[in-house]
């Protein structure tokens, strides 16, 4: 990928989103962060589902987008080419999270047990949708390429677990609390498909932790309008609009300011998942 730093005026403040939690969701609550970031920024916004993670990176780096809601890999890609992450999510009090490899519920599966299943992933570049259960499945010296009989990947979250309940797959993975929050997978399906979820599926096994998703913006952006969606986005969880938009959109109790270069530690997942 080539970095282009954006030159000239800018009229309209571009926001990005990831398909993870599925286009339908993201797009149906787009307008609403619009609309909170048009009067905090004071201008026009507009506000983009991503078709996948790969265009969310591309779109942000080609400045196509001035800022970006992006799962750890991609902020880990950004840093990695002198973009700042201002602001990280954090969830339940904790800025980091973990991957759970979960099954329907019956199936018995184990990770010594997955020869010849089928697998339903999230996106190439998902952490816990792809790079954290796969780099661990590798660990533990199985290679999903021979595992699996085939791996498909559906562009979100509610998809791969859906292909698990549907029959189309036997194993997905989906984010979840780190174990010191003493919370399960459960937490993490019903996140995305509503509670009670939890009960359909059973566990395989969980991932080391990664850090939360964070919002890296576009070099060339001015100071002090990076400096103003800083402070908006951390003033979030201050009033009952923004306690909203962090729960639907975010999904995260509030954001925190992110630690210069706090995700690069990512590659050698990303390099254990090739």
């Amino acid at each position: 990928m080539t970095l282009q730093v954006p030159s000239g005026p800018r009229h309209t403040f571009r926001f990005g989103l990831p398909p993870s939690l599925g286009n339908e969701t993201a797009r149906e609550r787009a307008e609403r962060l619009a609309a909170f970031l048009q009067r905090a920024l004071g201008k026009g916004v507009e506000v983009s589902v991503a078709s996948s993670y790969e265009t969310l990176a591309k779109d942000l780096l080609s400045g196509r987008a001035d800022a970006a809601w992006a799962p750890p890999f991609v902020c880990a890609r950004m840093e990695a080419m002198g973009v700042r992450v201002v602001v990280r999510g954090v969830r339940r009090g904790m800025s980091s999270y973990r991957s759970a490899l979960v099954c329907r519920a019956g199936a018995g599966l184990t990770v010594e047990r997955l020869k010849g299943t089928t697998a339903a992933w999230v996106d190439r570049d998902s952490v816990a949708g792809y790079l954290l259960p796969t780099a661990y499945l590798k660990a533990q010296g199985h290679e999903p390429t021979r595992a699996f009989t085939a791996q498909q990947f559906t562009g979100s979250y509610r998809g791969a677990l859906e292909a698990v309940l549907d029959g189309k797959a036997d194993v997905a993975s989906v984010f979840c609390p780190p174990a010191s929050t003493g919370l399960t997978f459960a937490t993490g399906v019903e996140d995305v498909l509503g509670p009670g979820a939890g009960r359909r599926f059973e566990l395989i096994a969980y991932t080391d932790e990664a850090p939360n998703d964070g919002v890296p913006v576009a070099m060339g952006l001015p100071p002090e309008l990076v400096g103003t969606l800083e402070s908006s986005l951390l003033g979030l969880q201050a009033s009952a609009e923004g306690q909203a938009l962090l729960k639907d959109i975010f999904n995260a109790d509030r954001f925190e300011p992110a630690p210069r270069m706090g995700y690069r530690a990512l590659y050698r997942v990303a390099l254990a998942s090739l």
